[in-house]
């Protein structure tokens, strides 16, 4: 049983709300009632999974999620019943459910079934539990109750659903394979997974070479002079801002820092990462605990940063809850993997003899680009480079990429030469300049109507000559000019 069934339910009650303001009837009061059972009911399923009786923990979490669900949908029917209430309390469960659960019970869990693998393969956390708690607490406190889920998160919760949905998709598969990099630098600065997520998925959509207008590069889009305080500085011509281990393990160290500053106030730090520490800390002032939406502070930030903490805090709860808003997320097998070049190759030669393997329409190229930020695509490696890669794709590597003809056809398509269209440059003969004259600047005079009177010149020939520096000319001052046959 999950909550997304009720969520159905409740969406297409709300469609049939009746907008009555008078005293609630007997049936509505009848409903209200079953409403308070389910609720009741639901917190003594979390208490007995809490206390490890797992089978009437699974008992009475079905008997409370039926009734909740009869119960909304029955309002739908009912004059003058309000599916906000109903709406209110499923949000309640929502967010009481996070990683109270255990067991095999069927609920919506924090972690899919592809990070519940990863979890237990080599390098990952030891176990589902431990995952699962990671993925949902901020030092200690469930991060479902530092969401306030109001108008501007449930704004962009609609615009990743939506407009944004291919990018929140790509920024799911690109993470999924970056995973084994950046979750253990979270992980270890007990740092919740989803916020890494929710972070990336805003600023880059996973790609680790992503540069902005501003200069920010990498997958989380670090500025350089932070990049450096971070430890991210350039390695061997290399730089570490578009390392994804070295980036996530700066960015934990940059939020934990924010959080202390801001006393772990969430949605401040994000505000901070984007707009600026200097300029949220003066927004703020000694005032830790006001809300990031408080007109004193939400006025003085900027669109992008009023815009950007809500879409943060909605990849995030998407995150773990992805059932509950008809979301799927693909089921992608993350484990790394490692190839040792049989015959020299590049990254684009390698994209196009693994073509679709692994059921990839989209083709690997960016994922093997993430995986091997320091090459670049475009040049061969020699025979013995290791390179990294989903592990799935070891025997797509041997079976395509060492004989046959895909390889023959990447070498060819790469080796292509584009021809080089020279065009002719109009050739203009230049004046000849015959010694220099002098002149007296009279009022009214600027350098360009000087210049425009020589028919030979430019502005930048005689300020040079004359040491002028802002154009500045002063009346009766002596200039050289040249002289022009």
């Amino acid at each position: 049983m999950r909550l997304a069934a009720v969520a159905v339910t409740l969406s297409l009650l709300g469609a049939c709300a009746s907008t009555g303001a008078g005293r609630p009837s007997g049936p509505v009061n009848a409903l209200y009632s079953q409403l308070d059972l389910a609720s009741k009911g639901y917190e003594t399923a979390l208490q007995q999974s809490r206390e490890g009786n797992l089978e009437a923990s699974q008992l009475t979490l079905t008997q409370s999620l039926d009734r909740l669900k009869e119960a909304s949908a029955r309002c739908g029917n009912t004059s003058g019943c309000d599916p906000q209430r109903f709406f209110s309390v499923f949000d309640r469960l929502l967010r009481l459910k996070d990683g109270d659960f255990s067991g095999d019970q069927d609920l919506d869990s924090d972690v899919a079934p592809s990070q519940a693998a990863l979890a237990a393969s080599k390098g990952g956390v030891s176990s589902l539990p431990q995952a699962q708690r990671s993925v949902t607490l901020l030092h200690g406190q469930k991060l479902s109750e530092l969401i306030a889920m109001n108008g501007p998160v449930k704004a962009a919760l609609e615009m990743w659903l939506t407009q944004m949905r291919p990018q929140l998709m790509d920024a799911w598969v690109n993470y999924q394979y970056l995973r084994y990099q950046m979750w253990p630098q979270y992980e270890k600065a007990d740092l919740p997974e989803a916020l890494l997520f929710g972070i990336m998925a805003k600023e880059s959509g996973g790609k680790v070479h992503a540069v902005s207008r501003s200069g920010a590069a990498g997958p989380l889009q670090f500025m350089y002079a932070t990049g450096m305080r971070f430890g991210l500085s350039n390695d061997s011509g290399f730089d570490m801002r578009f390392d994804p281990a070295a980036s996530a393990r700066a960015n934990a160290e940059y939020i934990n820092e924010q959080l202390r500053i801001f006393n772990n106030n969430l949605e401040l730090t994000i505000g901070a990462y984007n707009g600026g520490e200097g300029r949220m800390r003066r927004a703020v002032g000694d005032d830790t605990s006001v809300s990031f939406y408080d007109p004193r502070i939400y006025n003085q930030l900027s669109q992008e940063t009023r815009d950007y903490v809500p879409s943060v805090l909605a990849a995030a709860w998407l995150f773990l809850h992805p059932d509950s808003y008809n979301l799927r997320f693909p089921k992608i097998d993350g484990i790394p993997g490692t190839i040792t070049l049989k015959r020299p190759a590049s990254l684009s030669e390698l994209t196009v003899c693994l073509g679709s393997a692994g059921g990839m329409n989209d083709g690997w190229f960016r994922t093997l680009r993430n995986l091997n930020p320091r090459l670049d695509p475009q040049v061969t490696q020699p025979v013995g480079t290791s390179l990294q890669l989903p592990k799935p794709l070891e025997q797509a590597y041997a079976a395509r990429c060492v004989d046959g003809p895909w390889p023959i056809l990447a070498g060819d398509l790469h080796r292509a030469v584009v021809p080089v269209v020279v065009q002719d440059v109009p050739v203009v003969s230049a004046p000849v300049v015959r010694g220099t004259s002098q002149y007296k600047v009279r009022r009214g005079d600027t350098l360009i109507s000087i210049v425009r009177d020589l028919h030979c010149s430019s502005v930048q020939e005689v300020t040079e000559m004359n040491g002028l520096k802002h154009h500045h000319l002063a009346i009766g001052k002596t200039l050289k000019l040249p002289v022009c046959r």
